[in-house]
C-alpha cells in the first residue's frame, strides 16, 4: 500500500512525522510519501490530489490530505472544530481521504465515482489529522465503510478557479490552472502575461524547449490527467523561462495568485 500525505504543515515539519506514525500504527505495511503545500493553500492541495491520484501508480493507493483553514465558519470555534472529513474514490481505484475545504476536491469532483462524508468528529483536537482522522482513513483502506455518511453534492464543491498559480516547482516553473485546450494561439505567438503587478513578454509554445535561451515560454506543461468524459487528456499551461527562473521573473508570486494574458 502506498500513501501520499498532502498537508500544509511545512517542509520538514515534525507534524508529518507524527501523522506518519499514526497511519503506520494502523497500516504497518504501508509506504508513505509526504508533500508540503503552502499554508492554507487548498488550491495546491487539490491540484496535487488530482495529479497524484489520477495518474499511473500503485494500484493500492491512499491520498491522505489535510489543509483545513477553518474558514467555513467565521465565528469562534468550539472544541477546535473545523471542516469535515470526506472520502472520494477515483476511477482507477485510488482512495482519497481528507478535509473538504476550499478547492481540495475541486480538481477531482467530476472524476470521482464516490464522494461521501466520513462520520468522525469535526473537533476534539487542534491536530485532527493526527488525533482524529487516521483510524477512519485506515478503516476505509481496509474496506470498512461503516463510517461513511451522506453523499456530497457537486454543488457543495467549488469549480477549479481559472487563471491562477497552481504551483511553483523547484526550477521556478509556474504551473497554472489554465487548461491548454482553452487556448487558440499559434505556436511562437508573442503574448504578454501579467501576474500581480509584474508584466512580461512571453512566447506561446507547444513544447517548452522549443524556445531560445532566456525566453519566457507559455506552454503545455508536465501536469495533467485524463478527461472525465473520455475526451482529450487535460494539460495545464506553465510559464517556463529557459535558462532562468520564471517565478523570480514575476516577482515570486504566491500560489493562487491571478494570471492574465493581456496581449
Amino acid at each position: 500500500m502506498f500513501i501520499s500525505i498532502i498537508a500544509d504543515y511545512g517542509t520538514g515539519d515534525p507534524a508529518f512525522a507524527e501523522v506518519t506514525q499514526r497511519l503506520l500504527a494502523a497500516l504497518p505495511d504501508a509506504q508513505l510519501h509526504t508533500l508540503s503545500v503552502p499554508p492554507f493553500s487548498t488550491l495546491a492541495t487539490g491540484f496535487w490530489i488530482a495529479q497524484l491520484g489520477l495518474n499511473f501508480g500503485p494500484s493500492d493507493r491512499l491520498i491522505y490530505h489535510n489543509c483545513a483553514p477553518r474558514q467555513d465558519d467565521p465565528e469562534a470555534r468550539r472544541n477546535n472544530e473545523g471542516e469535515g472529513l470526506t472520502y472520494a474514490l477515483l476511477p482507477n481505484g485510488v482512495k482519497v481521504v481528507g478535509v473538504n475545504a476550499g478547492y481540495t476536491l475541486s480538481f477531482i469532483k467530476h472524476h470521482a465515482k464516490v464522494l461521501q462524508v466520513v462520520n468522525v468528529s469535526k473537533g476534539g483536537s487542534q491536530f485532527r489529522s493526527r488525533d482524529v482522522f487516521p483510524p477512519a482513513a485506515a478503516a476505509i483502506m481496509q474496506d470498512n465503510f461503516s463510517l461513511l455518511g451522506d453523499n456530497l453534492s457537486l454543488k457543495q464543491i467549488p469549480d477549479v478557479p481559472q487563471g491562477r498559480v497552481a504551483w511553483i516547482d523547484g526550477y521556478g516553473n509556474i504551473k497554472t490552472t489554465i487548461a491548454a485546450g482553452t487556448l487558440s494561439l499559434e505556436p511562437e505567438s508573442k503574448i504578454v502575461i501579467r501576474i500581480g503587478d509584474v508584466v512580461s513578454d512571453a512566447v506561446y509554445s507547444d513544447g517548452s524547449f522549443k524556445v531560445s535561451e532566456g525566453t519566457l515560454a507559455f506552454a503545455p506543461g508536465s501536469s495533467g490527467w485524463s478527461s472525465p468524459d473520455g475526451g482529450e487528456p487535460l494539460r495545464w499551461m506553465e510559464l517556463f523561462l529557459r535558462g532562468g527562473n520564471a517565478w523570480e521573473r514575476f516577482g515570486k508570486p504566491r500560489v493562487n495568485q491571478s494570471i492574465a494574458q493581456i496581449a
